[in-house]
């Protein structure tokens, strides 16, 4: 179904502040009301539910495969029995191809009893070597036969208890699981990434949170340690292979595999400082520059926050505070953190970056239109270069808001692309960029992280 276009429009600005004694230059934007930009760009959103697989209800992941086709997860973690298909945006057909039911190609029926394999949780690592892409499963979804799982619980119930998450090597060339293996027993996979040269996947385990090597070439697994309680949702890479996240405290963590061991920042990342300390701000999604110097980073959940790192400037890395994604809001109110969000980092063939934000209506700041939504998804692009951010389209899904948005990805041709998150049915958004903004092999270099 097609969505009806929305005109760019250009927000107001001020100045970024800087993190950790850093000048930063450019501008934040005030996501509430941005004003109207005369002769503007038309981004075309078009939605595509998940219509092949009616029990979806999340896609947490999308990524840019290595053939440049876009790939998704349509997930069925709320479902007793629920399982996880792969999808592909068909080109051609401009609609959406289910390759396969992964339960099948891992041998762990939905109906075995167990918890299921029921969603890929910020878990596609391509291989550009050999077409290869990687993927792996994470775990929530509930026995055939039970309401609800809870890993906690059915830890030592070997009839109940999750098999573990499933690693897959899907050939993107033939259509063909190549291979699988159980990546971490018993635990779900939180997310992936890979390390090409170094034959390395690298994950995080939930619930345990723990730090997992894998080597590609000899099968094996390592595990490094745990890194605390509140899983991040990214891990990313540096161009001297060390791999990042985050804590539970908002500090960086990063495995030197020099060292063979992982370490922690004294600093804590940029959040709010009214009302934040530095908990639970743990990375949500990142996106690499191209030019592979430095990444863009969100963190999870509510007071969603942007920063610039650099990690190979020093001892530890320069970080910039863009300040944050999404409006003020009124803390003395509760809010649901779902509602305050930001996702869908990924940088276009124009050079910029794009991502989502949450917009709402807040009783005091009224940041939208007396007679808009309660809340929208909003994309926007932000310029490296002067920091500026100017909103560029509203995502709108046919039952509500679509403002919870879990990863972003664009494809050969330069068209952006968003796994959504909400009510059924759940699907990804397709935005048509601008002719002059459309570059081919856009996808490239590729990200190799979930």
């Amino acid at each position: 179904m097609k969505l009806r276009r929305r005109q760019f429009l250009k927000g107001g600005a001020q100045t970024a502040a800087a993190w950790c004694l850093l000048p930063t230059l450019g501008a934040t934007v005030n996501a509430a009301e941005p004003p109207e930009q005369p002769g503007a760009e038309v981004y075309v959103p078009t939605w595509y539910p998940f219509t092949g697989h009616p029990d979806a209800d999340t896609c947490w992941s999308l990524s840019v495969g290595p053939d440049g086709r876009i790939y998704a997860a349509a997930c069925a973690e709320g479902v007793p029995g629920g399982v996880v298909k792969l999808v592909r945006y068909n080109e051609k057909n401009d609609a959406l191809d289910y390759l396969f039911s992964l339960d099948e190609m891992v041998d762990d029926p939905a109906d075995s009893g167990r918890a299921t394999q029921c969603k890929i949780h910020y878990s596609f690592a391509p291989s550009v070597a050999d077409g290869i892409l990687f993927m792996a499963t994470h775990l929530s979804g509930p026995p055939i036969d039970q309401p609800a799982y809870s890993p906690w619980l059915s830890w030592h119930d070997p009839k109940r208890c999750f098999r573990g998450s499933a690693l897959l090597a899907f050939d993107t060339k033939t259509d063909r699981v190549l291979w699988w293996k159980t990546l971490i027993p018993k635990e779900g996979c939180r997310c992936l990434l890979h390390d090409e040269e170094r034959h390395r996947l690298y994950a995080l385990s939930y619930p345990r949170d723990h730090f997992i090597i894998f080597d590609t070439k000899t099968r094996t697994r390592r595990d490094v340690g745990r890194i605390g309680s509140i899983n991040a949702q990214t891990l990313f890479l540096d161009r001297k292979h060390r791999v990042w996240t985050t804590d539970d405290y908002g500090h960086l963590v990063r495995y030197d595999p020099e060292k063979d061991r992982l370490e922690r920042s004294p600093f804590v990342l940029p959040h709010n400082p009214e009302f934040q300390t530095g908990w639970h701000s743990v990375f949500y999604d990142v996106a690499p520059s191209p030019d592979g110097e430095c990444v863009y980073a969100v963190t999870w959940i509510a007071n969603s926050r942007l920063m610039r790192i650099w990690p190979n400037d020093g001892e530890w890395p320069r970080v910039e505070d863009l300040g944050p994604t999404t409006q003020k809001r009124d803390p003395t109110l509760s809010k649901d953190t779902f509602v305050d969000h930001c996702g869908g980092l990924v940088f276009g063939g124009d050079g910029q970056l794009y991502y989502v934000a949450s917009r709402w209506r807040d009783p005091v700041y009224q940041p939208m239109p007396a007679n808009g939504p309660d809340r929208e998804g909003v994309v926007w692009r932000l310029d490296p270069v002067t920091l500026e951010r100017q909103q560029v389209a509203i995502l709108q899904h046919p039952k509500d808001p679509a403002q919870y948005v879990s990863r972003g990805a664009v494809d050969h041709h330069g068209d952006l692309f968003f796994g959504s998150v909400g009510v059924k049915p759940v699907g990804i958004f397709k935005v048509q960029v601008p002719a002059h903004r459309r570059k081919v092999n856009a996808h490239l270099p590729l990200r190799m992280w979930g």
